[in-house]
């Protein structure tokens, strides 16, 4: 899933502004898998949502304290069942975090736990997998089902856009459903499922969830091909090498309250709710003001919708509202409907479409980088801005190397503009050098298709010629083409 996953943003849902799942073989091949990962495009706005990152420690030295190692050892052997919960130095380490060094932590997720768990619960028996995974969710996102990354791994879960959507979670600027519960969750046990396919090991198969299967494997090639975690922890990322024992230090803990004195001190809980289907826009605070709801209830009933509002969807979206807002609902269903329907819906549309970033409306299509290219022409060739790009892409710079996989979503068909792009490029005739031995550099070019336009011109003859020493170009720009 390739994230920092313990930089994860915990993110209340005071602060906040604001599908069906696609069905995948048993056995996926795993290089489908990494191809969903190396094509994550960041797609979550930043102006949406007020950060508070919290972050647990990567590294921690044990200290013998009160607890009696052969004590936590033995206890760890009383609940270990399908995964594997080793004892180490590493892992008492966390145990201690999670029971001495920060109680306020593990007091918050018990008050959590009895919203998420039994949906956890239903899922894991579902594919059949261990019921101690509904720990994982603890150290991924804190029980927060609108906990986003530092990286933009979102939900639950943590999934990231790409990941997310091999999975079948749809996200774009109205509804993300990463930070749907009960879909999130089903998504996750699924990809659990396959990555337990592919290394046959729970504690490989976590290290795989956090940093992505294709680092695993490295792991494995670059330790003489050891096929255990412990085996291969040297030559796995930092964060990583941390990830498996935590979950076994939280699974442990939760195991454990009583003994380390930890006391019931009340729960969160979720109004008593209904469903209503929707398939046109509806405006939460109408809505609200029109069935004596409270706002903060639809958002935490819905964590999924963004921006306080539902589009208008081809098919019905299945909305939770307070029971009691249902019964009033009953009463006048039309004209309140009728009214949540209009307010603030060309405006909402509007921004949706216009906000940086924001990828409603769009198609995507995935351009694969060629020899010559820069993000400014490939900005320009589709019609899009650089910015749009390198958030699409999760970018921090606009370096690219030849042969990546950039997210571009198009207004319009993709099938289309890709079509025309071709037919543009394969109607081209090269010409003779022209006699002023010059070329003038026009908004879009590359040197691959400045080296297309001429007889005999290559890429590395431009750049010798011109004593360039990258590909990049700006309209304006002399080029030398002949001598």
């Amino acid at each position: 899933m390739r994230k920092k996953i313990l930089l994860a943003a915990f993110i209340t849902f005071s602060t906040l502004t604001y599908g069906q799942i696609v069905q995948q073989p048993d056995s996926v091949v795993v290089d489908s898998l990494e191809v969903a990962e190396a094509e994550e495009e960041m797609l979550y706005k930043e102006d949406t949502v007020d950060f508070v990152y919290f972050a647990l420690p990567t590294e921690l030295e044990y200290v013998p304290g009160d607890d009696d190692p052969a004590v936590i050892q033995d206890r760890l052997a009383c609940i270990s069942k399908r995964i594997p919960l080793v004892y180490n130095d590493r892992i008492h380490a966390f145990i201690n975090y999670f029971t001495v060094r920060d109680r306020e932590y593990t007091k918050m997720i018990m008050r959590r736990k009895n919203l998420y768990f039994p949906i956890f619960e239903k899922y894991l028996a579902k594919y059949n997998l261990p019921d101690e995974l509904k720990y994982l969710s603890i150290i991924e996102s804190g029980l927060n089902p609108r906990a986003i990354s530092r990286v933009r791994a979102v939900g639950l879960w943590q999934f990231m856009s790409a990941t997310g959507k091999y999975y079948g979670l749809h996200n774009d600027w109205f509804i993300d459903e990463r930070m749907d519960p009960e879909k999130s969750t089903e998504s996750a046990c699924r990809y659990l499922r396959d990555l337990y396919n592919m290394f046959h090991d729970w504690e490989l198969a976590l290290a795989a969830y956090n940093t992505g299967p294709g680092n695993v494997k490295r792991a494995i090639r670059k330790s003489g091909y050891k096929r255990t975690f412990w085996e291969i922890y040297p030559n796995l990322p930092r964060e990583t090498r941390s990830y498996v024992p935590q979950f076994v230090a939280i699974t442990y803990t939760m195991n454990y309250l009583d003994e380390h004195n930890f006391y019931n001190e009340g729960e969160e809980k979720l109004v008593t709710s209904d469903t209503l289907h929707v398939n046109k826009y509806l405006h939460f605070e109408t809505f609200a003001n029109l069935t004596n709801a409270c706002i903060e209830d639809l958002q935490r009933l819905n964590p999924s919708i963004q921006h306080n509002a539902l589009p208008e969807t081809h098919k019905p979206y299945v909305l939770y509202v307070p029971k009691a807002s249902k019964d009033l609902l009953a009463l006048n269903r039309y004209a309140i409907l009728d009214s949540a329907s209009k307010v603030g819906r060309n405006e909402l549309l509007a921004l949706a479409k216009k906000t940086e970033g924001s990828t409603y409306g769009r198609d995507r299509i995935v351009y694969k980088v060629r020899s010559g290219d820069v993000l400014g022409s490939i900005a320009i060739r589709h019609g899009v801005s650089v910015t749009n790009l390198k958030k699409w892409n999760n970018m921090r710079s606009n370096t690219i190397r030849v042969g990546q996989r950039l997210n571009i979503w198009l207004k319009g068909s993709p099938r289309s503009t890709t079509m025309v792009a071709s037919a543009k490029q394969t109607n081209t005739t090269p010409t003779a050098i022209p006699d002023s031995k010059t070329y003038t550099v026009q908004p879009g070019d590359t040197l691959w298709h400045i080296s297309r336009k001429f007889e005999g011109l290559t890429v590395d003859k431009i750049k010798s010629m011109n004593n360039l020493g990258d590909n990049k170009l700006q309209p304006g720009q002399k080029l030398i083409i002949g001598i």
